[in-house]
C-alpha cells in the first residue's frame, strides 16, 4: 500500500499583493500630510495681509473679506502677496526688538527704525556718521555702528547700505558729484560692518542715490539735514534678486 505524501499549501495571498498594499498606504499617509499642510490659519494669514497693506500703504475698507463666512466677497490675494505679508510681519517683529535694543544702550535719537515696502530700515542721520562733505567715518560713529552689526550679523536676509545726499551740489577732487558722495559713504559704513562687526560680505550690497530718493523737502535746512543719511536696508526675502520699482 502506498504512503500518502501531505504537499505545503500553497501561499494564500499573490506575492505582488504586499508590494501593493505597501504603495496603497504610502499614497494614503502622503494625501493625508498633503492635507494637513493645506489647512489656513486665517486668523494669521488675515494679520499677515493687513501688516502688508499698512506696509504699503493700502488701508482696508471694510467692503469685504478674505476671509470664508465673513460675509465678503473679495477673493483670495494671490500667494506672492501672502509671502510678502509674512516676511514683512517678521521683519516688523524683528524692528520692535531692535528699537528696545537700540533705545537701551541710549541710541534711539541717533538711529530710527523704519518700515517700507521693501523690508526694514535703520536710518542714521549723516551728522551722527560724517562730517559735511566728508565719507570719512567720525570717530563718534563707531558706537552706534558697533551697535547695529551685532544687531543684524546673524540676519540671513539680505543687507543693501544705502548712501542719500540733499541737493546742494559737491565739487571736489575727491566727489566731482553727489553720486560720488553718497556711493562712498555707503561703501565706508559697509567696510566697517566687515571688518569691525563681521557681518559676512557676502549678503551686503552697496548703493549711492545721490539727492534723487529724498525723505523731506530740500528747501529747507532741516528738510536737508533729514535727506542727508545712510540707511541700512534689511531686505524681505523675496527681493533678494531686486526690488519693485521707485514711484
Amino acid at each position: 500500500m502506498s504512503r500518502l505524501t501531505r504537499t505545503e499549501d500553497p501561499p494564500r495571498t499573490q506575492p505582488w499583493l504586499t508590494s501593493y498594499a505597501d504603495m496603497v498606504t504610502l499614497l494614503w499617509t502622503f494625501f493625508i500630510l498633503l492635507f494637513a499642510v493645506s489647512v489656513l490659519n486665517a486668523e494669521k494669514f488675515d494679520a499677515a495681509v493687513r501688516s502688508y497693506g499698512s506696509a504699503v500703504g493700502v488701508m482696508s475698507t471694510g467692503a469685504g473679506s478674505i476671509l470664508p463666512g465673513a460675509g465678503g466677497s473679495t477673493p483670495l490675494p494671490d500667494p506672492m502677496a501672502a509671502i510678502v505679508a509674512m516676511e514683512l510681519e517678521q521683519l516688523r517683529q524683528t524692528g520692535e526688538a531692535f528699537s528696545r535694543e537700540l533705545a537701551a544702550v541710549g541710541l534711539s535719537e541717533k538711529v530710527s527704525v523704519e518700515m517700507d515696502e521693501r523690508g526694514l530700515i535703520l536710518r542714521f542721520a549723516d551728522s551722527v556718521l560724517f562730517d559735511l562733505g566728508s565719507a570719512d567715518l567720525r570717530p563718534e560713529a563707531a558706537e552706534a555702528l558697533l551697535q547695529v552689526g551685532k544687531m543684524i550679523k546673524d540676519l540671513e536676509n539680505p543687507i543693501r547700505v544705502e548712501g542719500h545726499t540733499d541737493s546742494w551740489p559737491i565739487n571736489t577732487e575727491k566727489f566731482p558729484s553727489n553720486w560720488e558722495l553718497s556711493s562712498g559713504r555707503a561703501g565706508s559704513v559697509v567696510r566697517f560692518l566687515i571688518e569691525k562687526s563681521g557681518v559676512r560680505e557676502n549678503k551686503l550690497q552697496v548703493a549711492g542715490y545721490a539727492e534723487f530718493r529724498p525723505i523731506d523737502t530740500n528747501e529747507t535746512a532741516e528738510g536737508r539735514q533729514r535727506n542727508r543719511r545712510v540707511d541700512i536696508v534689511i531686505l524681505r526675502p523675496s527681493l533678494a534678486g531686486g526690488e519693485p520699482p521707485v514711484q
